[in-house]
C-alpha cells in the first residue's frame, strides 16, 4: 500500500449533527444501544447500554456511522482519547436518544 492509499483510509468526512426523520444526533447526546439482530458478539454485550456521540462520521459509501463511549466503561477516558478498544461504532437506526 503506498502513502496516498494509507492517506486515504485515513480521511473521513467528520460531521457535527446528523438528523434521522424528527430526531438530531449531534457529538455529546446520550444514547442507548440497540444492535441489529444479527450483529456479533460485542452488540449482544453491548446491547442496552447507554454511552456518549463521540464523533459523528461518513463513510465513502455516504453512510453515517456513530462512534460512542460507553457510560460504564472504566477505560472511558481512552474512549474519549479515541484509543481502540474503548470506541464502538454503530449506525444512526442502532441507537435512541435518552
Amino acid at each position: 500500500m503506498n502513502e496516498w492509499e494509507f492517506q486515504l483510509l485515513e480521511d473521513k468526512t467528520i460531521l457535527n449533527v446528523v438528523r434521522i426523520g424528527d430526531v438530531e444526533f449531534t457529538l455529546g447526546d446520550r444514547v442507548r444501544l440497540k444492535p441489529r439482530a444479527r450483529g456479533d458478539v460485542f452488540d449482544l454485550a453491548l446491547s442496552g447500554k447507554t454511552a456518549v456521540i463521540e464523533a459523528i462520521e461518513e463513510d465513502y459509501e455516504g453512510n453515517v456511522h456513530l462512534a460512542v463511549v460507553l457510560d460504564d466503561d472504566p477505560g472511558r477516558d481512552l474512549g474519549m482519547l479515541r484509543q481502540p478498544g474503548h470506541r464502538f461504532f454503530f449506525s444512526v437506526e442502532e441507537v435512541e436518544k435518552v
